[in-house]
């Protein structure tokens, strides 16, 4: 497990909504240091705090973060896109798989030597929409369902150089993206609370809500985890392949 208190956390997206709360949660828990991506410039009055131009979907600006980041602990792939669609527009679906998926691919192999040689964790923020696509927010969904997939083959790839991926299911928050939706909602405090507690708690997937939470106790029984669990022993049983 990875705990917070005086290590380096990043957060992509930390401008807003989760994002924001993350940062301010990683100051409050004691980190040494957050960075926090943005698209565009950004100010903090804590020292701790260092902005880092880099959006997800720009192979530059990653590799430019990836540089001026020395040591590394925690990435939280906090960055996301979510459109009302209705897959008539391929571009729409494009546009997500651009940040949900690839940027956040992209993000985690720029920052991945430094997680290997401090064998941190990498945070995933994904949604309860990986799990059952809401038809209000298809390419959404799909974009989740397959970020889901890579987060849980990272975590099985990964485990043997000791870094630790984490999968954070979210159900409905009170931002941007849920403005329109007259539905109840949890803060994106509470969240970020629930999800740094779930990384610190070593819990592969992450439920950091109440309407999530509703899902919790069923998954780590469930037949989906575990296909999972079988699916990581068949790995780890297997030779190396000789060259």
């Amino acid at each position: 497990m990875v705990r917070v208190a005086n290590r380096v956390v990043l957060v992509t997206g930390g401008n807003r909504g989760i994002g924001r709360a993350l940062v301010e949660e990683a100051l409050d828990r004691g980190v040494k240091r957050v960075y926090v991506g943005t698209r565009e410039s950004l100010t903090h009055s804590d020292t701790r705090v260092t902005p880092v131009i880099m959006d997800v979907t720009n192979a530059v600006q990653i590799e430019r973060a990836a540089e001026n980041v020395p040591s590394l602990d925690v990435l939280i792939n906090n960055a996301g896109l979510a459109l009302y669609d209705d897959l008539t527009d391929p571009s729409a679906l494009e546009r997500h798989l651009a940040v949900n998926l690839f940027g956040t691919y992209s993000v985690i192999q720029a920052f991945l030597p430094l997680l290997i040689r401090s064998r941190g964790a990498i945070v995933n923020n994904l949604s309860v929409n990986a799990l059952a696509p809401l038809p209000l927010i298809p390419a959404y969904s799909i974009s989740k369902a397959a970020a889901f997939s890579l987060t849980q083959s990272l975590r099985i790839l990964l485990s043997k150089k000791g870094v630790r991926v984490h999968a954070v299911l979210t159900g409905p928050v009170d931002t941007d993206m849920t403005e329109g939706l007259d539905i109840p909602k949890s803060s994106p405090e509470f969240v970020a609370r629930a999800i740094f507690d779930g990384v610190e708690n070593d819990e592969e997937d992450i439920f950091p809500d109440s309407f999530s939470e509703s899902l919790a106790a069923n998954w780590s029984s469930g037949a989906a985890k575990a296909l999972e669990r079988q699916y990581a022993a068949l790995l780890a049983e297997a030779e190396p392949v000789k060259s």
